[in-house]
């Protein structure tokens, strides 16, 4: 009985670690597109807005749309979803030097980011259904980890040059294959959930943890969009950004780790509250420190921990509140909240335009305001074993 046990743990986490390392490489590809924007504009001749229309569709397709590639996942097999996900960005994006037009540049990255967007309903659901119920916050910040830490991959894969990308495509063929090994076959049992069903997932504390989400990460990413230009009225250039945002991404990932692990022995309301009501006064302090004041880049390190340490305690939580679709529940959270977000950083920008770069900034982060009483209205979510 406790050898079987034992296999199963097993198995569990070598499901866990597979999905993970798809995370990592997925998400690592997908970070190459916007340090190639020079490069792409050079080689297409075509304007700025052009480059960053590119980045537009990604997020449309990654992101935006992955509550609908949530559901087609769950109506296939989920084995094959996550498999497709480092296959398809990879392919996408390390071809993206070769592609005759623009037009059809355009339809790469539309690809990659279809992949991208199949993949991670799939990967969390996978992370869920096999996670200890105890402990479940853990795996879910440990899958969330490996994508912020693929994001730092891909400038390291960018450097190499628009034409020389397709080195690593076997990269993500490799992973997929070894996903598609090590994950067990996902096909839906019964009868399919109808429409009317899938749209019911979205109501109640679900649609105020969306709402929660998405003002947090509208406060996160107006920072990061103004940090270069508040860098460069400070007297700082991209040395200073880059290391920044470098502290910032592996705080990142250390704080979800330990966020979620709190959770599963605190509650996961609780730690969702705190860790965005303690982060408004040092995001403060931080917009207006600078590299030269010695707090600058511990004090970066705290928040980028805490501002990030909510974000895999409420996947979890829409996974609760919503236990028999996990893979759709994970996608609202993961995917959609972020690409709702990021359509509407430009409303930061248009800001500094007409203020500062530090007046957006500040206004931004009234957002976590809000955001915190949203969080504190929210019900615990029942632990219980997914299906």
């Amino acid at each position: 009985m406790q050898v079987a046990a034992t296999q199963a743990t097993r198995g569990a986490v070598s499901i866990a670690l597979a999905v993970t390392l798809g995370h990592f490489i997925n998400d690592g590809y997908g970070a190459m597109l916007t340090p190639l924007g020079p490069a792409l504009r050079g080689q297409y001749g075509v304007s700025i807005a052009s480059v960053t229309l590119l980045a537009s569709v990604f997020s449309l397709t990654s992101s935006v749309l992955q509550p609908l590639l949530g559901v087609i996942g769950e109506r296939f097999d989920r084995r094959l979803m996550a498999a497709a996900g480092p296959a398809l960005t990879g392919i996408g994006l390390t071809f993206m030097g070769y592609a005759p037009a623009f037009g059809l540049l355009m339809l790469l990255v539309a690809l990659a980011g279809f992949g991208s967007g199949f993949f991670h309903p799939a990967g969390a659901a996978y992370t869920a259904r096999y996670s200890p119920v105890q402990q479940r916050g853990l795996w879910a910040s440990i899958f969330s980890a490996g994508g912020t830490a693929g994001m730092a991959l891909g400038p390291v894969f960018a450097g190499v040059g628009l034409h020389a990308l397709p080195i690593f495509a076997p990269i993500g063929l490799l992973v997929a294959g070894i996903s598609y090994v090590i994950t067990p076959s996902d096909r839906p049992q019964g009868t399919r959930p109808t429409l009317p069903e899938y749209l019911g997932i979205f109501r109640g504390p679900l649609v105020r943890l969306w709402a929660m989400a998405v003002l947090r990460s509208l406060a996160s990413m107006g920072y990061n969009a103004m940090l270069p230009f508040i860098m460069l009225q400070r007297g700082f250039g991209h040395v200073e950004t880059a290391s920044t945002l470098a502290v910032f991404a592996v705080a990142s990932a250390v704080g979800g780790i330990v966020g979620g692990r709190i959770s599963d022995r605190i509650g996961r309301v609780p730690v969702l509250r705190s860790a965005i009501m303690v982060t408004i006064p040092l995001f403060a302090l931080l917009i207006y420190s600078s590299p030269s004041q010695w707090w600058f880049y511990p004090l970066t390190f705290l928040v980028g921990a805490l501002v990030n340490a909510s974000i895999p305690v409420g996947v979890v939580m829409a996974q609760e509140y919503a236990p028999k679709h996990v893979a759709v529940a994970s996608s609202i959270m993961m995917g959609f909240s972020w690409g709702f977000a990021g359509l509407l950083v430009f409303l930061v920008g248009l800001l500094a335009d007409h203020t500062s770069p530090v007046t957006a900034a500040l206004l931004s982060l009234t957002l976590m305001v809000p955001s915190a009483f949203l969080a504190a209205s929210l019900p615990e979510p029942e632990k219980q074993k997914f299906e």
